[in-house]
């Protein structure tokens, strides 16, 4: 069964991840501890090291993960993440904005906000639990989990130790370089 989801739908969940999705990490940091709109952003770390090895790590592991995901276990589950993208009929343009979305929205949320209050490994867990990738039924749905599970708990230490927009860019540049080559397989299976 196919679910048509319009573009604009599509474009209205990446605002909230980006505008909305923050908020409750703003708030609460900014009522509990006293923190300011620049150290949230942690606009002192805008460092370009710390940006490149994210997005280094991210498009790694992306390729990483891509290769997992092409195993023939992944073929059987009833909704598949590179499927769901190519059914979604989006362009590049779209992918590259929804994982800057993503990106920055997510990583404000999980690692400045969750992870000040719950650490690195729950929050870790609480992300991946929350993007659906740990079920009981299909179990191959939770195989994909452990997959990005590393992926996030290197994310969240890197966090701790890089900055913030070490994990924003490495989260932008894996979902930036699976939505390519979903989009690209999805493209070249319709022309075919």
């Amino acid at each position: 069964m196919t679910v048509k989801i319009s573009k604009g739908y599509i474009l209205l969940l990446g605002l909230i991840t980006l505008l909305i999705f923050p908020l409750p990490a703003y708030f609460a940091l900014t009522y509990f501890e006293g923190t300011d709109i620049k150290d949230f952003l942690q606009l002192d770390n805008l460092k370009t090291i710390p940006i490149l090895f994210g997005l280094e790590f991210g498009i790694i592991y992306a390729f990483f993960s891509a290769l997992l995901l092409s195993s023939p276990i992944f073929e059987k589950l009833p909704m598949r993440v590179d499927k769901l993208i190519g059914e979604m009929d989006i362009s590049y343009a779209m992918g590259f904005f929804l994982s800057f979305c993503a990106g920055l929205g997510e990583e404000l949320l999980f690692r400045s906000g969750v992870q000040f209050y719950l650490g690195p490994w729950v929050t870790s867990i609480l992300f991946v639990a929350i993007h659906g990738y740990f079920t009981i039924k299909p179990i191959a749905q939770s195989l994909y989990g452990l997959i990005v599970l590393p992926f996030i708990v290197l994310i969240s230490f890197g966090f701790d130790h890089f900055g913030l927009w070490f994990a924003v860019a490495a989260h932008f540049s894996y979902d930036a370089t699976l939505f390519w080559a979903f989009i690209s397989s999805s493209r070249k299976s319709s022309a075919e």
